[in-house]
């Protein structure tokens, strides 16, 4: 099991390539939860995301052999950018394998830093077999994204950047996959303060409860969450094993919780982060664990990375569940004024219309009427039910879509 001692020598190992990132005070979440809310800014680490940290450190301990002979690995996107990274600056060959469906902004950055990159499978767990043939077909050394000690003890080195510049901690809130970066943390943490150490997985692939419920490791069939950078069916071994022994709790929260929480921040802290990174501020914004006002409480935002389609998608998933996106259809006769009318209905709601599709051929309505969609931006789950209650009044059957 990795100890202080190895966290403080990746420290050493990996401080002229990790950048030292902002640990701010947020008065705004702050405000929101009653907590002293300061945020973990490792969105703003190069490659953007913690994976580069353990990847320096696991790069840095491979042998004159195993440097002359490559890398291998497989990564949902943000530790094949690292490991690209820390490969290129220490002179290594690296080729990562990326499942299929990994977002293609995190497959260019991973080749712009001088991996090569290979599309296999349709998650982690199947390009994870893939790269494992590779290492043996070509004799590579395998950096495996979570469940080795010199990776563990690298991403540990987050958790002493917190300690170093808040002491006063009451809890650290990590996002789990499969376990290298709350181990690490863990270790890091614990062994400095009387933090609580508080671990947070997407319902869509949380293993870790159940496991430790169990005392074993317990693997999903498959994983389904916006989270892509947390998407593992399972903890590794290490990891778990640091786990049971150092971190206090493991909460779960939703992707609709999660894209509040990106929502939020993009909004109150001017901050943009992706699924995975979000995910400890959706479990303090939603009270997934218990803390009581005034403690101190350092959320991990592990990365920023994410697929500008997905970030569109995500953040009206946002706008939805907290009441600011309305989408509705209903049905009209096809005569003049008709659509008018209906308008002028919204607008006296006072909402604004984003956009209105207009459809006299569906199928779905009669020869003499118009099928009808419109987008349209609200205040709140208040304001929501105000313009749908006026439109009901005036007669209108409103079927809500979003």
């Amino acid at each position: 099991m990795i100890s202080l001692s190895d966290v403080e020598a990746a420290r050493d190992r990996i401080d002229d390539v990790v950048r030292r990132t902002p640990l701010e005070y947020s008065g705004a979440f702050s405000d929101i939860t009653g907590a002293d809310v300061r945020l973990k800014l490792e969105n703003f680490q190069r490659t953007g995301a913690f994976k580069l940290r353990g990847a320096t450190n696991r790069i840095a301990t491979l042998s004159a052999a195993e440097r002359e002979a490559g890398v291998v690995t497989a990564s949902a996107g943000n530790h094949a950018q690292g490991v690209a990274l820390a490969a290129t600056r220490s002179g290594v060959d690296a080729t990562i394998v990326m499942p299929e469906h990994a977002p293609i902004s995190k497959v260019k950055a991973t080749e712009r830093y001088g991996g090569r990159a290979v599309l296999h499978g349709a998650d982690y767990d199947e390009a994870q077999a893939k790269a494992h043939e590779i290492e043996r077909e070509e004799n590579r050394t395998y950096v495996h994204a979570f469940d080795d000690d010199a990776v563990m003890a690298g991403q540990g080195t987050l958790g002493l950047e917190i300690v170093d510049e808040c002491p006063e901690v009451d809890a650290v809130v990590v996002p789990v996959g499969g376990g290298g970066l709350i181990s690490g943390v863990a270790t890091a943490v614990t062994a400095e303060t009387d933090a609580r150490v508080i671990g947070v997985q997407a319902e869509g692939a949380a293993s870790l409860p159940e496991s430790l419920r169990s005392g074993e490791i317990h693997e999903r069939d498959a994983v389904n969450t916006i989270a892509d950078g947390i998407a593992t069916r399972k903890v590794g071994d290490r990891p778990f094993a640091v786990i049971e022994t150092r971190v206090d709790e493991v909460v779960t929260v939703s992707d609709e919780e999660i894209a509040v929480a990106m929502t939020y921040l993009l909004e109150r802290s001017k901050t943009l982060v992706e699924g995975a990174g979000a995910a400890p501020m959706a479990a303090l914004l939603f009270e997934a664990f218990d803390y009581d006002a005034g403690e101190t409480i350092v959320p991990a935002l592990c990365g920023g990375n994410i697929d500008t389609n997905q970030l569109t998608t995500v953040l009206v998933r946002g706008l939805v569940e907290t009441g600011r996106y309305l989408k509705i259809r209903t049905v009209l006769r096809d005569r003049p004024g008709a659509l008018e009318k209906l308008v002028e209905i919204i607008a006296a709601a006072r909402a604004n219309i984003y956009a209105v599709q207009h459809d006299r051929t569906s199928r779905d309505v009669a020869v003499n009427e118009a099928d009808i969609e419109i987008d349209i931006e609200t205040r709140g789950h208040d304001h929501i039910d105000a313009v749908l209650d006026a439109l009901e009044r005036a007669g209108y059957q409103v079927e809500v879509l979003a």
